[in-house]
């Protein structure tokens, strides 16, 4: 692969993620046309499209670099891959829908398996995130660039994670004890990356579930911003793996770490 400017590269997608952001809101208002998939998992018209936008613009961006979404089966069968994009065009689909506010569309760049850029945009929140090496994530919002860095004033004894569930499962209750939690907000979609980059939040744990796309992006944009992401154990997360599934995950902020 010929050597790319990942900063180039990142903000030439910007203005992209921000139009497929309206254009997911539009189709939104005019009324989606909602599928069930194989998994059981919804999917609408509004996700297709911005998959076809993002990925549209990956291939011009970057043809020699395959691109793995959870909306096609293009390359998902390729074994062994180093440096490709992972791409899940409408996170939170479930939120989409039903007309709530927390979606995402994201699109991560891995390298050598690991990931090296991220953009994700929540349009019903007007809050875009982009990062592209360490110390350069930023927030794109009211029409201001802000580099984030998880930095705010902490206190150890009021930790606030965010939660897939509003009931935590005892595996997970014994990480938050040891690590004193102490409130936690439930948030499904990767914008729970980007507040946790942010410092807004600070941290997020997980049993093993869903898949690489659904993390990869805010994978990026939290270690780009000091924050780190790692499984149960401490073991760095790679990409690439068997049918794309993620391990369990702790996601922490730069000032719990």
């Amino acid at each position: 692969m010929t050597e790319i400017d990942i900063e180039k590269l990142i903000r030439s997608l910007i203005d992209t993620f921000l139009s497929a952001g309206e254009i997911s809101i539009t189709l939104r208002k005019d009324g989606l046309i909602k599928k069930i998939k194989s998994d059981n998992t919804p999917v609408s018209n509004g996700d297709l499209e911005v998959n076809e936008i993002v990925s549209t613009k990956l291939k011009e961006l970057t043809p020699s670099i395959p691109i793995i979404s959870e909306e096609t089966s293009d390359n998902k069968l390729i074994n062994n891959l180093e440096n490709f994009w992972l791409v899940d065009p409408i996170d939170g689909t479930y939120d989409y829908i039903n007309d709530l506010d927390e979606f995402t569309i994201n699109a991560g760049l891995i390298l050598n398996r690991k990931p090296a850029a991220g953009l994700i945009y929540a349009p019903a929140k007007k809050r875009m995130f982009y990062s592209y090496g360490e110390g350069n994530a930023y927030e794109f919002t009211g029409g201001k660039e802000i580099k984030i860095n998880g930095s705010r004033k902490f206190n150890k004894n009021k930790i606030k994670f965010v939660s897939y569930s509003k009931k935590i499962k005892p595996e997970i209750q014994k990480i938050f004890d040891k690590l004193n939690v102490k409130e936690y907000t439930r948030m499904k979609s990767s914008l729970k990356f980007c507040v946790i980059a942010t410092g807004e939040f600070d941290g997020y744990v997980a049993e093993a579930r869903a898949c690489e796309w659904d993390i990869a992006a805010g994978h990026a944009i939290l270690k780009h911003s000091g924050g780190s992401v790692t499984d149960f154990e401490k073991n760095e997360i790679l990409y690439g793996k068997k049918d794309f599934k993620n391990p369990s995950l702790i996601l922490k902020s730069k000032m719990l770490i």
